[in-house]
């Protein structure tokens, strides 16, 4: 079953208009979501980066659409699903119909769509660079839009060349994330992530785990501009999203990582999930 709107539908029954602005022209944005033992993890995080994101596209915020609503609508859904201890919910909102480049309305709706969340750690994981296209920085950047199109092909690349996931960069060759998440580096106590301004989306669990690092007297925690060279130097790398959490990245080329700090960080997440 899937949230249209607030009807709960079976997916063959969804009808999207061919003028879906979503489909024409990418306008529109989505979180992706972890529900775990019936709660929704990180909520507020979610909620509040959508508001901010819904605002900075000039998407009217309906008065309905508050904190509680979202999780009512989310649970809703998830109830109508096989029964599992793990879901991942995709939420989409979109302006609504009409319009060429300029719409006809800055009115929004909304879809919900639940999977059973099978994601597990992976105990070897590889990445290179997908250097093809760039990933251009700047604030528009950070935003979740449903414009993947440079995902798409980095991951296609990974495929193709047996790797795990790809690392993106900017126009000026920095690092900026990975196909789905955000990326770390660990060099003796220091961790670096590359800063928002470098154009990477402003991920959930990214917050998280800067927050988990700085109250960490032992590590140091940087957001700043990473250069590929960095991270074959480093002694660690990992990435983050909402739904895998931390995942240690084991190899770079002929560089092999150790998992210590990662792994350690992985569990600290985890009791802050459960603590949700």
């Amino acid at each position: 079953m899937v949230n249209y709107n607030g009807d709960l539908l079976f997916e063959e029954n969804i009808k999207l208009s061919l003028e879906n602005r979503a489909f024409k022209y990418g306008d529109a944005l989505f979180e992706t979501i972890k529900v775990q033992n019936n709660k929704v993890v990180f909520l507020e995080d979610h909620y509040f980066r959508l508001m901010a994101s819904m605002r900075m596209l000039r998407m009217k915020v309906p008065m309905f659409f508050t904190l509680e609503f979202i999780e009512q609508e989310i649970l809703k859904t998830v109830a109508q699903q096989a029964e599992y201890s793990s879901y991942r919910v995709r939420l989409t909102v979109y302006r609504k119909d009409g319009g060429l480049y300029t719409p006809k309305t800055n009115e929004v709706a909304y879809l919900i769509e639940v999977k059973h969340n099978t994601y597990q750690t992976k105990l070897d994981y590889t990445i290179d660079l997908y250097k093809d296209f760039y990933n251009y920085s700047g604030l528009l950047s950070t935003v979740k839009t449903t414009n993947r199109m440079l995902n798409t092909l980095a991951s296609i690349y990974a495929e193709e060349n047996d790797f795990n996931n790809c690392v993106l960069l900017n126009e000026r060759k920095a690092v900026v994330e990975v196909t789905n998440g955000n990326i770390f580096i660990v060099k003796g106590s220091v961790i670096k992530t590359p800063a928002l301004t470098e154009g990477c989306i402003k991920g959930v669990v990214r917050k998280k785990i800067i927050e988990l690092v700085e109250k960490d007297s032992n590590l140091t925690l940087e957001e700043t501009s990473i250069s590929p060279f960095e991270i074959q130097k480093a002694d660690e790398v990992f990435i983050t999203n909402s739904i895998i959490g931390v995942q240690p990245i084991t190899q770079y080329r002929k560089k092999q990582f150790k998992v210590i700090i990662g792994t350690a960080l992985q569990n600290k997440l985890h009791q802050l999930t459960i603590a949700n």
